[in-house]
């Protein structure tokens, strides 16, 4: 009955199916390496964020050959050593710790080269103060003299991401938290690349965790795509087989039907 199996016709279907079902399988599994790729990104830069270390100069991290910060160097431990700008303290708003709304204090520190690094001191909840006066003096001041700030390093913010803004704000208080926003507030000789959250803050200001930079860690919306691809092709393959084995059976009836005559009689 299954004799027709080894038809020239059949032969030429089945090894069609066969190389069909083995693309789709090579795809899917392709697409599935892809994601198990990103989500192992992932964890590696979650624990590259969360691992402890000692912590090294800024210029070790940031210097001529790597300036800007990465997926690899966001969260590491740095040293900072400078004076305070208590003068030019700056407030960011809508920045959210634990749920709750509140805002950043940011003191610029000069390095001994005239360089600036902006220093977010800790995270104060609610709104900040709307005036000049009350921004300057909205949390306890920075300290004067030579300090050495530790902290973790920070990637630059961009619009859209952890309530960042372009601007529209009072005096004295900052929408993002970049280069390019801190060059239009204070032209010093040059700002570092990113930011740096300290690790000891003031009394009632709280230690801002590390900010994870917006789709850099990984397990991204194209992550679940090539999940997704994984699944279509390998219901591509099955749906291959399914048809190959439902056009078999069709044709195994009417070879049976054939062999009992039960043809039908056309006219």
């Amino acid at each position: 009955m299954y004799r027709f199996l080894l038809t020239p016709r059949w032969l030429g279907g089945t090894a069609l199916a066969v190389a069909a079902v083995a693309v789709c399988v090579w795809l899917g599994s392709w697409q599935l390496g892809r994601f198990e790729d990103r989500v192992s990104t992932h964890q590696e830069t979650k624990q590259s964020l969360t691992a402890s270390g000692e912590a090294r100069p800024i210029d070790a991290l940031l210097g001529p050959a790597s300036p800007q910060v990465t997926t690899e160097t966001v969260g590491k431990p740095v040293t900072v050593a400078g004076e305070y700008d208590t003068e030019h303290q700056l407030l960011v708003p809508n920045r959210v710790l634990d749920g709750k709304q509140g805002y950043y204090v940011l003191t610029p520190l000069r390095t001994a080269d005239g360089h600036a690094v902006a220093v977010v001191r800790g995270w104060a909840p609610g709104n900040p103060p709307a005036d000049p006066a009350g921004a300057a003096h909205a949390a306890e001041p920075a300290p004067t003299g030579p300090v050495t700030v530790t902290g973790r390093l920070q990637a630059n913010e961009s619009v859209g991401s952890n309530g960042a803004v372009a601007g529209g704000l009072p005096a004295g208080q900052l929408g993002m938290i970049n280069r390019a926003s801190l060059l239009n507030v204070l032209a010093y000789d040059g700002w570092y690349d990113g930011w740096v959250s300290a690790d000891q803050v003031p009394a009632g200001l709280t230690v801002v965790p590390t900010v994870q930079p917006q789709g850099g860690d990984g397990l991204t919306l194209r992550a679940f795509q090539n999940l997704g691809y994984t699944l279509e092709w390998f219901v591509f393959g099955g749906f291959v087989v399914f048809m190959w084995f439902r056009l078999m059976r069709r044709e195994a009836e009417a070879e049976q039907d054939r062999a009992l005559g039960l043809d039908p009689v056309l006219d």
